[in-house]
């Protein structure tokens, strides 16, 4: 069995963090709805998860069938919630399917209303204006933006951290010159660079990643650099130089833990600006691509759509919930670093 064994003061942080009883279940919270939405095609999905058919089982969501496999005429892909395919497997077998049977861009033909149509047995939280169910798309919203940011947030701490434990290891002129780029770079109005370069190329994720990681691998820097110009003129710092010992090496292993500290508590508002970013750049049109299952999409359609208003509310309840247990968790997570907080 996997055990994980802390330090003394990282069991006192895990402490002080577990005493912020609001951090702490946010944690959980945010967790539990984050696994969810990683198993999101297992919860709504346009395929069944289990097939059995003439004595033989299949798994839809892993294997493309062709519509023959269940005696049907075409070598295409099956569609499942095509009546003529479900009568064709009912008649030897049965499907399992998923709690929400559509997928996030799974569009229901057999509305009785136009759309956005309100909620309903079959629409849970009712569809948009392109007749699509709406608790699908926020499941797949919310893991995309929470994939998004992760990996934004991990990506540009790396480089922000680089930068940073560089300029203030050595100082001199490479402090110098690193620091006027990046106030020459910070002042440039970020979203409407983001916008002009969405709107040059086609973003995907990752294009759409990279473009905004132009921007946002400085937010850490300035945190870092004033780490490693404290830290370098430490004694243990200067006895491992005088002994020879490389500068890679002081760096890493008698400097950068220091500085991670001040750095592990700006992670979740990192982590929360970059979701919103997206948002933003997707309620503008300038983000992911047109289908894509996004929440910043989702609010401009409850702009555009006012007499559907399931459509503004369950996107901003959404985020909101998404957005407040980040910053919750963060607050718990910087009071946990900080030194002077104890266990009362």
């Amino acid at each position: 069995m996997l055990k994980i064994t802390l330090t003394p003061l990282n069991q006192r942080r895990w402490q002080v963090f577990k005493a912020q009883k609001r951090g702490y279940i946010s944690l959980w919270v945010f967790l539990v709805l984050f696994g969810l939405s990683l198993f999101a095609e297992f919860i709504a999905n346009d395929k069944p998860i289990l097939v059995y058919y003439d004595q033989s089982l299949y798994f839809p969501l892993f294997v493309t069938y062709p519509e023959t496999t269940f005696g049907g005429e075409f070598e295409t892909e099956a569609v499942y919630r095509d009546p003529y395919v479900k009568n064709l497997i009912n008649a030897k077998g049965w499907m399992i399917w998923p709690p929400i049977p559509y997928s996030y861009r799974t569009m229901n033909f057999a509305l009785n209303q136009p759309a956005p149509s309100p909620p309903s047995a079959d629409n849970l939280i009712g569809t948009d204006d392109q007749t699509r169910d709406v608790a699908a798309r926020l499941i797949y919203g919310f893991r995309l933006s929470v994939l998004f940011g992760l990996t934004l947030t991990l990506v540009s701490s790396v480089i922000g951290v680089a930068v940073g434990a560089l300029q203030g290891f050595y100082g001199g002129k490479i402090d110098l010159f690193g620091q006027r780029f990046i106030e020459i770079w910070s002042s440039m109005p970020r979203l409407y660079l983001l916008i002009i370069l969405s709107s040059i190329v086609i973003p995907d994720f990752w294009w759409l990643l990279g473009i905004m990681l132009l921007f946002s691998w400085m937010a850490l820097v300035d945190v870092v650099r004033a780490e490693f110009l404290r830290g370098r003129n430490l004694e243990y710092v200067r006895a491992a130089r005088a002994l020879g010992m490389f500068d890679s090496r002081i760096m890493m292993r008698h400097i950068l833990p220091n500085a991670m500290v001040a750095t592990m508590t700006y992670l979740p508002f990192i982590l929360t600006g970059a979701i919103t970013t997206l948002t933003a750049l997707d309620f503008l049109g300038f983000g992911l691509p047109p289908g894509s299952p996004s929440l910043g999409e989702m609010v401009a359609q409850g702009k555009s759509n006012l007499h559907a208003p399931w459509l503004g509310i369950s996107a901003f309840l959404v985020l909101s919930l998404m957005l407040t247990l980040l910053i919750f968790i963060g607050e718990a997570a910087r009071n946990a670093f900080d030194p002077r907080n104890t266990l009362q």
